[in-house]
């Protein structure tokens, strides 16, 4: 069990991920929701005075740390990688993306 600060550098034979409220599909198109990450999370710290100055920057910002996280923790299976989703839409979309990289991957 770990977070994206303890799993930076590392390399595991598989990876376990959860894809929380901070990161769902709606028709097709994948989005992130800075509100629905936790409160308490380092990597979003500064965003809510960025938010005040320039909100688009922050949604920018906000939008790069969640997919990156993902992105990261993701990447850490040598061999494979196990995802849940909270969302099922998202989880809809994951399983669908997954089953079509194994059917290009069968050819």
């Amino acid at each position: 069990m770990g977070c994206i600060h303890t799993c930076q550098g590392l390399e595991l034979e598989y990876v376990g991920v959860i894809i929380g409220p901070d990161l769902i599909v709606r028709d097709g198109a994948v989005e992130t929701v800075a509100a629905a990450r936790a409160r308490h999370d380092k990597t979003m710290k500064g965003l809510g005075k960025l938010r005040k100055a320039d909100p688009e920057r922050a949604r920018e910002t906000a939008d790069r740390i969640i997919k990156n996280t993902y992105r990261t923790l993701m990447t850490r299976g040598m061999k494979g990688c196990f995802v849940y989703c909270t969302d099922p839409e998202t989880a809809e979309y994951f399983r669908s993306v997954s089953l079509r990289g194994e059917s290009a991957s069968q050819s």
